[in-house]
């Protein structure tokens, strides 16, 4: 096995998380070496590539959690970075509609955090939602919030791609991380003596980290995420149109989305998949990780510290594309299966649960200690999150490492 440079830094994970991070390390300390490594030919493969494009204003989130601190600054920063580097966006806005009055007291609670996080969001009446947006089904009222937009993750994240290089970060694309030896790390391009680690490995962040002693009390669940991309002719949306989500879960609930170029798609999907990379078919099949998940699963079924059987469930009747659009019926007028026909590319969610608890984990989570830090629950809104969350993991490494 051939030896590689040493350096100071090294991330795995080639995502919005693992770059930004590689990126902020690089510019907190220009006189160490930063190398990023991950295992797919290019950046961002994964969830980072194939999640909505929505940078998120960040009132679903709780005062205190960490999607809340960051959400706001994240999305604000993101654009700044979108907008210098002349990529698309499209700031299109987001209404959230109630399908009932029981959706009225969510629809409150919605407001309230909004308020609390300092995001500008304001409710409307079924009235003012129908000027905004003169296909938009919604019971008296709604949230309008204009700081919502689009943009093309997979351009963002070559952008950031082409800086990291030009920085000076050793992008090594192609090199899976294989496990640890000592000090040593083993990747498939070969051996690398490793200053601080930082694990932003997204659907097998668990994995690595248990190679040095944490994650634990943790394991990645995956859930696989489908969009539904319209074909209509005639006048399309000018807003995303959410639900108003059940504040329970983490996901929220079937909505379109409007893209970077105006399209508009319905989805995602939050179905339990039985593999990490359970993308279509049998590709990137791994048995053992389908025994483990698939018992993992099932247990979850009859026991979890949520309603996992309802959820399942309902996610899997997700796979019925009729189902799937008169979902998104109940939020516009005009919606027809037969304009619902093309399917995007599936994304795999890295949902963090809780093994004790058997609950799913709804904020970040990190651990550490002064050789190496675990990003364990990087989940939507990560993207958006991205640049803040970064700095925030840079600041954690900098008290645990002193």
């Amino acid at each position: 096995m051939s030896r590689l440079p040493s350096t100071d830094y090294l991330v795995i994970g080639g995502g919005i998380i693992g770059v930004c991070v590689a990126r902020e390390l690089r510019r907190r300390h220009p006189e160490r070496s930063v190398t990023l490594l991950e295992k797919e030919p290019e950046l961002g493969q994964h969830a980072s590539g194939r999640n909505s494009g929505v940078l998120h204003a960040g009132f679903y989130y709780s005062a205190d959690s960490l999607k809340a601190r960051f959400c706001r600054e994240g999305n604000r920063a993101l654009r700044d970075y979108i907008t210098s580097r002349g990529l698309a966006l499209n700031p299109c806005g987001k209404l959230v509609v109630a399908r009932s009055e029981a959706d009225h007291a969510q629809l409150d609670e919605l407001l309230r955090r909004g308020t609390r996080n300092g995001v500008r969001l304001q409710p409307v009446s079924a009235e003012e939602a129908r000027r905004i947006e003169p296909r938009v089904k919604t019971c008296e009222r709604a949230l309008w919030s204009s700081d919502t937009a689009t943009a093309d993750p997979t351009a963002v994240i070559a952008a950031m791609r082409e800086d990291a290089r030009k920085e000076g970060i050793r992008v090594m694309a192609g090199a899976a991380y294989l496990g640890r030896i000592g000090e040593t790390i083993h990747s498939a391009a070969g051996l690398v003596d490793v200053g601080y680690v930082v694990n932003c490995a997204g659907l097998y962040a668990d994995r690595v980290a248990l190679d040095f002693g944490f994650s634990q009390d943790y394991r990645i669940l995956p859930f696989k995420g489908l969009y539904l991309y319209s074909s209509e002719s005639g006048p399309g949306f000018r807003t995303n149109l959410y639900p108003v989500p059940d504040l329970r879960n983490p996901f929220l609930g079937v909505h379109f989305t409007v893209t970077v170029d105006g399209h508009a798609k319905i989805g995602p999907t939050a179905i339990p998949a039985f593999w990490r990379e359970q993308y279509a078919g049998v590709d990137r099949f791994d048995p053992a990780e389908f025994v483990e998940i698939a018992w993992r699963d099932l247990g979850l079924f009859f026991s979890a510290g949520f309603d996992f059987r309802r959820l399942a469930v309902e996610e899997l009747r997700k796979y019925s594309r009729p189902h799937l659009v008169s979902l998104a019926g109940e939020l516009a007028t005009g919606v027809r299966t037969e304009d619902y026909r093309e399917w995007g590319r599936p994304g795999i969610r890295a949902q963090l649960i809780h093994l004790r608890t058997r609950k799913l984990e709804m904020d970040f989570v990190l651990e550490g200690d002064a050789r190496s830090l675990h990003v364990l629950n990087a989940v939507s809104p990560a993207w958006t999150c991205s640049l803040p969350f970064a700095a925030h993991v840079c600041d954690r490494i900098t008290q645990l490492a002193g």
